[in-house]
């Protein structure tokens, strides 16, 4: 099965559907979102490296920032922070550069290494991206860390493959129904960018949308009394 444009979801809502199912739903199926310090600064961080059309040489190497990707297989679209191209005996062939260059995406995070698998999956499905348009075969990559000054390889194994094929598969089964997951709380609630908006974690209807809608008709109904 092959995707349309019309029907490509966020590479970066990846983290946010490894983070929790839910708040992927509220901020990419329910277009809830509230903006705080963190989010704020990795927006910052993100403008930074994404300097578009921004092509750095240096001998045997190009780096270019913020590069459009996007699969038909995986559905999915968004920017690579950084790609960098390494002159190399194989790999992918650039229009306008000679030979073969092997291709290494970086992912840049504001913080620190996180304890699940949401940045490194992220930086696989850049990956595949990069490999769907380029022809080639992309065996690791990097994620940089802001906070810690510290670049990290991440091996794109096979496993890690297959889960991304998981996960936006179940992404998009998610957007096509319009289907918000009911909460699971954690102590990670205390991380999540959308934590004051997810009323519902006390109610059995999951969907915010339909919270809200319910909370406005009730004050309309004590306004015209």
């Amino acid at each position: 099965m092959t995707y349309t444009e019309d029907d490509y979801l966020m590479i970066s809502g990846l983290q946010h559907f490894v983070f929790c199912r839910r708040q992927w739903a509220l901020i990419h199926v329910e277009c809830i979102w509230e903006e705080n310090r963190l989010t704020a600064e990795g927006e910052i961080l993100h403008k930074n490296s994404h300097n578009e059309g921004l092509i750095t040489k240096r001998p045997g190497i190009l780096i270019t920032r913020g590069m459009r990707v996007s699969s038909p297989i995986l559905g999915v679209a968004g920017q690579c922070d950084v790609v960098e191209f390494i002159r190399s005996e194989e790999g992918a062939v650039l229009h306008g550069h000679r030979g073969t260059w092997q291709v290494c995406p970086v992912e840049y995070k504001r913080g620190k290494d996180k304890q699940d698998e949401s940045d490194r999956l992220q930086l696989c499905c850049e990956a595949m991206c990069l490999e769907e348009m380029l022809s080639c075969r992309i065996s690791y990559g990097y994620l940089y860390y802001h906070e810690i000054r510290h670049r990290r390889k991440v091996d794109l194994t096979t496993e890690m493959r297959q889960y991304v094929r998981d996960m936006t598969e179940e992404m998009h089964h998610y957007m096509k129904r319009g289907y918000t997951p009911k909460v699971k709380t954690g102590a990670y609630c205390n991380a999540c960018s959308v934590k004051n908006l997810c009323i519902p974690r006390l109610c059995r209807n999951p969907s915010v949308a339909s919270y809200y809608k319910k909370m406005m008709e009730g004050a309309d109904d004590e306004t015209s009394s």
